[in-house]
């Protein structure tokens, strides 16, 4: 049994002093508050909970940067797919696996210990089945095991190419299912999970599925997170509109039973009604600000939902950059902007920014993946050491300690990451991070040439 002890620890929600945790087979065996150091123990100046990363799309961290150039006057999120067709159209499992496992060190090392990957990237170059379905989540959960990342792996049900059932366009073709082909994927892609990895299912949007077909896929998979891309874009929502009469959340809200399991995906454009029942609902909304930023996609509502008790968790979708405290942090920034005023996302009970959005990102993060959140118990011992000799953490107190990271600290905060109780990241740095990058570049440069 390891033992690490911290100064101060994030125990349910607020700072401890004198933590002792002690860990055995990957998970947490007992948490000691107000104790002295032992000989034996490990010791560290702050120790906070991972955070689980909502929604990735591991292999785009391979076309990060290829995207910035202005191609058309009205560029825009359509477009930017456009270049993300191209760029999946010669990925091999192999390709997958490097770049996916260069994202996931990368989340590591910023504080991300398991991520929800919305995989919908099933059939091979030319659209035909692999001998094993689970050809493309096997390269997932290999970049998972190389990395050593906790995984949610959500596959994603495709089969159309807009609202009414139109058909799919061409660059749609490799992540194509009926309902038969899923259920086999589905029972391919379990014999692909290790340790302490699980899986839901990811309806990919009211786009590319019918309402018959998100009931079957809700009946294969009656328990465990469920997750759906949902008014992310305008055009997303007036087509949707045409459709059925009703917005994106509207007619899930209406039609789809959502409950705690749900994750929607972006949300970003609600009307009032739909916040005021979203948040009811209990589900989570996955908010992914720096990839909604980098598209263009808009701003979510989080003052209203937040004050009107709404769940949320931070994901990095396309990771073009990957970070966790900059995800929080930018979206508090998009709240400034549109409302011209400062620390929106905190409240009177809970006024410090940065407190206030680790605390929620962790919970709903957790529920949104289908894990437990936080040090406690029987968890698995995924954890987080801030490096208190950073610049940032000069005269830090515990009330400004997490605003300090979040909106000061720039990179090298974080120390150590310890995910399912061994140690993944040192130093600031993965402890395979050159084999890992060696592997990446290899791969992005054949792609490239």
């Amino acid at each position: 049994m390891a033992s690490l002890w911290f100064e101060r620890a994030w125990i349910g929600n607020r700072w401890e002093r004198g933590v002792r945790l002690r860990i055995a087979d990957g998970r947490i065996a007992a948490v000691e508050i107000g104790v002295a150091q032992e000989a034996g123990d490990e010791r560290h100046r702050a120790g906070l909970p991972g955070l689980c990363n909502v929604h990735s799309h591991g292999f785009q961290r391979g076309m990060a940067g290829l995207s910035e150039r202005r191609s058309r006057p009205d560029d825009n999120f359509w477009s930017w797919r456009e270049i993300m067709y191209r760029f999946l159209d010669r990925l091999t499992p192999d390709d997958v696996a490097a770049i996916t496992a260069q994202a996931y060190a990368e989340m590591l090392e910023t504080g991300f210990t398991r991520v929800g990957e919305f995989h919908y990237l099933h059939r091979d170059p030319v659209g035909a089945a692999y001998a094993d379905p689970a050809e493309m989540a096997g390269a997932v959960a290999r970049a998972s095991a190389t990395t050593g990342i906790g995984l949610t792996l959500l596959p994603v049900f495709y089969a159309h190419g807009n609202f009414g059932a139109a058909s799919p366009s061409p660059g749609q073709r490799r992540f194509l299912s009926n309902i038969d082909s899923f259920a086999a994927l589905l029972d391919a892609s379990r014999s692909k999970l290790a340790g302490d990895a699980n899986m839901g299912i990811a309806p990919h949007s009211l786009r590319a599925v019918t309402p018959e077909e998100l009931a079957a896929l809700i009946k294969m998979s009656p328990a465990g997170p469920v997750h759906i891309h949902a008014a992310e874009q305008v055009k997303e929502v007036a087509d949707c509109v045409d459709w059925s009469g009703a917005r994106p959340v509207e007619w899930l809200l209406d039609n789809a039973g959502v409950d705690e399991r749900w994750c929607l995906i972006h949300s970003t454009h609600l009307e009032e009604s739909e916040v005021q029942r979203l948040a009811a609902s209990g589900a989570v909304a996955g908010l992914c600000p720096i990839t909604e930023g980098n598209l263009g996609d808009g701003i979510f509502p989080a003052v209203d939902y937040l004050a009107a008790g709404g769940r949320f968790g931070v994901g990095t979708d396309s990771n073009i950059l990957v970070d966790a405290a900059q995800e929080l942090r930018a979206l508090e920034y998009s709240q400034r902007l549109a409302q011209r005023a400062r620390a929106l996302l905190a409240s009177e009970e809970a006024p410090f920014v940065g407190a206030n959005l680790f605390a929620r990102a962790l919970d709903g993060g957790a529920q949104a993946l289908g894990v437990p959140a936080g040090l406690a118990v029987g968890h698995a011992a995924d954890i987080v050491t801030l490096d208190f000799d950073h610049p940032s953490f000069a005269g830090a107190d515990d009330a400004t300690l997490l605003d300090r990271w979040i909106f000061a600290a720039r990179t090298g905060a974080i120390d150590g990451v310890w995910r399912a109780g061994v140690k993944r990241v040192e130093n600031g740095r993965h402890v395979d991070a050159e084999a890992i990058a060696a592997a990446y570049r290899t791969c992005i440069a054949r792609l490239l040439a």
